[in-house]
């Protein structure tokens, strides 16, 4: 009898045996399935931002899903060289100051931006571009995420010069009206080369609410919010804060 029992519980031992060697394949398979997953994921994402660094992006999620709900917009590439240069300092100056000296987040304005309670903005022009080009509008977690993962590979991939140009291509300065180049015509009735320092600081003025303000109907707290604008744009043309996207 004792041994029929010992004979009955050798199967056992040769099932848990067993029970380890499957658990241990499917963890090989899972950790190969996970690493392809990280190697798809780093493929796409240096395919993406590869490609724009070379070509012009004809549009992004936002930009698409404004010409589906408006019908059409009003959205025109130009080259950097076709702009005026006082308006790629007065971006910088109004939105992101410090932009030739990080590496796609402003820590020190993170700070400043927690320091006060979360009702100030920190992102850099360059989330703000990743966020143009590659996502979606909105304040979620997920959005988030990805625009920290895309940030430092496009400061990577990219010039400081090919990310303000970018920007300036693909950022709204009204409804349905993306661009520099739509923006200096619906505004002003000229060509972006043309912009003067006041008409560029307006421009960068609307950015924050270009829903809600009008470079060519500003209100007084506009018109206040440009005149800094240019001194910001002035101040940072002469202590050599714009040299990486001038020169």
């Amino acid at each position: 009898m004792a041994k029929q029992a010992a004979q009955r519980r050798k199967p056992r031992k040769q099932s848990r045996k067993t029970k380890q060697t499957r658990s241990l394949g499917l963890g090989r398979v899972l950790r190969r399935w996970v690493m392809r997953f990280v190697l798809l994921a780093v493929g796409i994402i240096g395919l993406a931002t590869g490609t724009y660094a070379i070509l012009d992006p004809p549009t992004g999620i936002y930009m698409k899903s404004e010409e589906l709900r408006l019908g059409t917009i009003d959205h025109e590439w130009v080259d950097l060289e076709g702009i005026a240069p006082v308006m790629a300092r007065s971006v910088v100056a109004a939105e992101d100051a410090n932009f030739c000296e990080h590496w796609g987040f402003d820590i020190a304005a993170i700070r400043s931006a927690i320091d006060a309670g979360g009702n100030r903005g920190a992102s850099t022009i360059s989330q703000q571009v990743v966020k143009n080009v590659y996502l979606w509008h909105g304040r979620n977690w997920t959005r988030k995420a990805l625009e920290a993962i895309l940030t430092p590979v496009v400061e990577t991939v990219w010039s400081k010069r090919r990310i303000i140009e970018i920007y300036l291509n693909m950022v709204e300065f009204d409804e349905g009206v993306f661009g520099v180049d739509a923006a200096a015509h619906h505004y002003f009735g000229i060509g972006p080369d043309e912009l003067s320092a006041r008409q560029a600081a307006l421009l960068a003025a609307v950015l924050p609410s270009p829903k809600q303000r009008s470079a060519s109907r500003p209100t007084d707290y506009l018109r206040k919010r440009a005149a800094s604008i240019m001194d910001g744009a002035a101040t940072i043309r002469a202590d050599g804060r714009a040299a990486c996207f001038e020169d």
